[in-house]
């Protein structure tokens, strides 16, 4: 199955088609006389003699040889160029999905295949959302794709594959949806998010108040529909201790990380979503008021202790 994984999906098949317009110039007909000379030659006719159309008919037979040549190899060309142009269309796909990208990069580094490879491991699908809006969504998005050996060395075990996969979906599909609710949970966090971000921006003084002000209160009033939408309790913040707690629950006490020593694909994305709110209200309520402190500090000092990559895959080993 592992090595059925690694079959890129065929994106269909391209034809190839003439190039019209090609030897479109009217040709003279050639005289009986330069016909019957052209037969006896083809025929190898030693006897032939050299009539007044004989250079006429070799100029003609030059170019029809010349445009019958000319009109293979551009029909060849044609079609090869078709062949890339499919080729360039399955390499160029374009990923904007975070999860894909993070499990697209992670399978290169593992495992050195061309990363135009594995990104068709990947393809787009059209679906409709509970809202009835035409989506788009990737299959095995949380999937890397690797062979037994990679996939043995890399997790251990398939409890553990699984398990990442699960709490990254879970991250995707309900801890990201906490933070903008959270965040702009009144109008006075609102404004100090907006603050925050208007100060790490580079905005003018008039882009910055009219960002400050009417961003926050766009984003205040969207807050209250994402916590109907997603059917959150009256203080969000209920909600977003809880989820904490859960994941904190999932890691247990007798491992620092989900990918026990050391930090996992689920580790990233819960780590990535809860960072959007530091320096703002909601963060410090999270630190204080859920279990979640000390594992997102080793998180912060695992992160700091990656070394700098130098190297491309596959002559990358560690």
């Amino acid at each position: 199955m592992a090595q059925a994984a690694r079959v890129a999906w065929v994106l269909g098949s391209s034809r190839c088609a003439l190039a019209e317009g090609l030897l479109t110039r009217p040709w003279q007909p050639l005289s009986a006389q330069s016909r019957a000379s052209f037969t006896r030659a083809a025929a190898g006719s030693r006897g032939a003699a050299v009539r007044k159309g004989s250079p006429r008919l070799l100029g003609a037979a030059a170019l029809a040889l010349g445009g019958a040549l000319g009109l293979y190899h551009t029909v060849r060309w044609h079609q090869r160029s078709q062949d890339l142009r499919a080729e360039h269309s399955a390499a160029s796909q374009q990923l904007n999905d975070s999860s894909v990208i993070i499990s697209a990069l992670k399978t290169y580094l593992v495992s050195g295949q061309p990363l135009e490879e594995v990104i068709t491991y990947y393809p787009p699908m059209k679906a409709m959302n509970d809202q009835g809006k035409e989506v788009t969504e990737f299959c095995n998005k949380y999937w890397l794709m690797l062979d037994e050996k990679e996939a043995q060395q890399m997790y251990g075990g398939k409890e553990a594959r699984t398990e990442e996969m699960k709490w990254r979906q879970w991250a995707d599909d309900w801890l990201v949806h906490l933070i903008s609710p959270n965040v702009y949970r009144t109008p006075a966090e609102a404004l100090a998010s907006f603050d925050y971000i208007v100060r790490e921006s580079k905005f003018g003084v008039v882009e910055a108040t009219m960002a400050k002000y009417v961003g926050a209160a766009a984003m205040y009033l969207i807050s209250k529909r994402l916590k109907s939408r997603h059917h959150l309790q009256d203080d969000v913040r209920v909600d977003l201790y809880e989820a904490a707690n859960k994941w904190v629950t999932a890691v247990g006490k007798d491992r620092p990380f989900m990918g026990g020593q050391k930090p996992n694909l689920a580790d990233l994305a819960v780590y990535g979503v809860l960072r959007v709110m530091e320096g703002l209200e909601a963060f410090d309520d999270l630190m204080r008021h859920s279990h979640i402190q000390p594992w997102y500090l080793r998180m912060e000092r695992a992160i700091e202790e990656v070394p700098s990559i130098h190297c491309v895959p596959p002559s990358c080993k560690d």
